[in-house]
C-alpha cells in the first residue's frame, strides 16, 4: 500500500465522506445524479464544499430496491471516476460486485465500501487484497425482505444478545472471513451500518453510544447515519431533508468527539463543520 493510502487510512482526525448516488432510487436523492453530467457537477461540488473522500454509488441498498445491471453498474460508476480524477480526492466505490470494484480501482478508485461486507461476492476481498486498496466491512445480515428481491423470511432486526454486543460480534467474525482471503487489517475500515436491519432509533442509537466500543477493536470505524430513517424514529421530520441534515451534522459533532475515521454524509459542509468542532472537543479534552 502506498504511503498516501496508509495516511488516509491511519488519519488522526475524523473525516467527511460526500455520498454521490448515481441511483434511480435512493431512498432521499434517487434520480438526481443519474445524468452523467449531472453526476460530474455534483461530484465537483462535494469536492469544493471539503470532502476529503467522495463515495460513488450506482445501486441504491434502500428497503424495495431492486438491483441493477453489472453493465449498468459499471458504466455509472466509470463515468464517475473518470470524472472526478481530476479533484485529487479519494473516490470510495460502494459496490457489492467485484467486477465492479476491480474495474473502479484499475480506473483510479482507492476504497471499495462494501456494504455487505463480503458476503454477497466473496472474490471482493479477493480483488481488494490483489489491489491493495482500503476496504471498508459493513456489518451484513442480507437484505431486509422486498429488498433486491429477497423474499420474506427470519426478521433480521432481532439481537438476542443486545444489539451493540451481537453487531460487534458478527462484524469481527465478518473481518475474520475477510482477514482469511487474504485482505491485510491494515487495509481494513469497519462499519457498523446503521439502518440495515436496524430500522429503529432503539436499535442504531446503541451503536453510535458505543463508537468508542467498536473502535476498541483496533479498526478504524465508518458512521454513516446521514438522513436515514431511524432519525425520522427519533422525531426529525421526515419529509424535511434539511432537518435531517442538521441532525445528521450533530451526530457527525458527537462520531467526531468519540473519534470515528470518517462520517458518510450526503450534505457535506454542514458535517464539516459540526466535524471541527467536535475534533477542536475532542483535542482540548485530551489535552
Amino acid at each position: 500500500m502506498d504511503q498516501a493510502l496508509q495516511a488516509l487510512h491511519d488519519a488522526p482526525n475524523t473525516m467527511v465522506m460526500g455520498v454521490l448516488n448515481i441511483t434511480e432510487d435512493s431512498f432521499s436523492d434517487g434520480g438526481k445524479w443519474l445524468d452523467p453530467q449531472a453526476a460530474a457537477e455534483h461530484g465537483h461540488a462535494l469536492a469544493k464544499a471539503g470532502a476529503q473522500i467522495i463515495d460513488i454509488g450506482a445501486e441504491s441498498t434502500r428497503p424495495g430496491a431492486k438491483r441493477v445491471s453489472e453493465q449498468d453498474e459499471l458504466n455509472r460508476v466509470l463515468g464517475a471516476v473518470h470524472a472526478l480524477a481530476d479533484t485529487g480526492v479519494p473516490l470510495s466505490i460502494d459496490t457489492t460486485r467485484a467486477s465492479v470494484a476491480e474495474a473502479a480501482l484499475e480506473a483510479g478508485a482507492s476504497i471499495i465500501n462494501d456494504v455487505s461486507g463480503g458476503r454477497l461476492d466473496p472474490q471482493i476481498p479477493q480483488v481488494v487484497a490483489e489491489h491493495d486498496c482500503l476496504y471498508i466491512v459493513q456489518h451484513w445480515r442480507g437484505w431486509l425482505s422486498g429488498s433486491q428481491g429477497a423474499t420474506p423470511d427470519a426478521d433480521t432486526s432481532v439481537y438476542a444478545g443486545g444489539v451493540m454486543h451481537d453487531v460487534r460480534e458478527e462484524l469481527l467474525r465478518q473481518v475474520d472471513d475477510v482477514l482469511a482471503a487474504g485482505v491485510r487489517p491494515e487495509q481494513i475500515i469497519i462499519d457498523p451500518g446503521l439502518g440495515f436491519s436496524k430500522p429503529s432509533a432503539a436499535h442504531n442509537f446503541p451503536l453510535l453510544v458505543g463508537l468508542d466500543t467498536l473502535r476498541a477493536s483496533g479498526y478504524p470505524v465508518l458512521i454513516g447515519a446521514s438522513r436515514k430513517r431511524f432519525l425520522a424514529d427519533a422525531g426529525i421530520d421526515p419529509g424535511n431533508m434539511a432537518a435531517r441534515d442538521d441532525a445528521t451534522a450533530a451526530l457527525s459533532a458527537m462520531c467526531a468527539e468519540h473519534g470515528a475515521w470518517a462520517v458518510r454524509v450526503h450534505d457535506v459542509a454542514k458535517s464539516l463543520a459540526a466535524v471541527t468542532m467536535g475534533t477542536m472537543w475532542r483535542t482540548y479534552a485530551n489535552a
